[in-house]
């Protein structure tokens, strides 16, 4: 998928249930992951650097599951930018098998955010430039 963000995971014992299938807060778990992946590989923004100052909080998420995926199983995860705002972005995602099928697909919406007053308060903060520049490289 071009413009993409992409990793591959492997279904491990941790993620699975006693059917033998991924426990469905596991797939939240992996998408987190696939998030900080690309904070720290394609906008250089390692969340232990990010989370000094402000985070990236998930304010909205939808998902539709597709497929079990059982232990073994190696899932290609994929991130885009459907909608680029000032200080948010709505995220495509998908996680697939080997064969193209999709195990589960949806949109994520994250919003940029630095701490006021001693970290008890966020405030919704606008990408800078660079960043906002590379961002824009995964829109689709």
């Amino acid at each position: 998928m071009e413009n993409a963000f992409i990793k591959k995971e492997k279904v491990r014992f941790q993620h699975v249930d006693y059917a033998g299938i991924v426990f469905y807060p596991r797939f939240l778990e992996m998408l987190n992951c696939l998030v900080e992946d690309f904070y720290e590989e394609a906008l250089n923004m390692p969340f232990k650097n990010l989370h000094e100052t402000g985070g990236i909080p998930t304010v909205d998420l939808k998902i539709q599951f597709k497929k079990a995926a059982r232990l073994g199983d190696e899932l290609t995860k994929y991130l885009w930018i459907n909608t680029l705002g000032s200080a948010s972005m709505v995220c495509g995602f998908k996680f697939e098998y080997p064969d193209g099928s999709v195990c589960l697909e949806g949109e994520v919406t994250l919003v940029r955010v630095d701490f006021l007053n001693d970290r008890k308060e966020i405030k919704a903060s606008a990408f800078p430039p660079a960043m906002r520049t590379i961002l824009e490289k995964y829109v689709i």
